[in-house]
C-alpha cells in the first residue's frame, strides 16, 4: 500500500512520470521506500529546502500507523 501511494503521489508532481521507480523493502524491521525519477524531476520530488519530500514523508506515516516503522529515501 505504501508503495502505491508513493507513487502516485510522485507521478502527480513530475514531468516524466513514467521514469518513476518506487522499490520497497524490509531492513532490520523497518519498511524502506526507495523512490527514483528522471534526473529533471529530483528536483520536484524533494522540493524547495526539502518541504515535498517531508510532506510525503509525513503522509507515509500517518498511512502505516499501524504497520510499524517506515522510511522513505530519494535516490540521486
Amino acid at each position: 500500500m505504501q508503495k502505491e501511494l508513493v507513487l502516485t503521489i510522485a507521478r502527480a508532481l513530475v514531468d516524466y512520470p513514467e521514469e518513476i521507480n518506487v522499490t520497497e523493502e524490509e531492513v532490520d524491521g523497518v519498511t524502506v521506500i526507495t523512490l527514483s525519477a528522471h534526473k529533471d524531476d529530483v528536483g520536484k520530488v524533494i522540493g524547495k529546502n526539502g518541504k515535498i519530500a517531508s510532506a510525503i514523508r509525513a503522509v507515509l506515516t500517518a498511512a502505516s500507523k499501524d504497520r510499524g516503522k517506515i522510511r522513505l529515501n530519494i535516490a540521486d
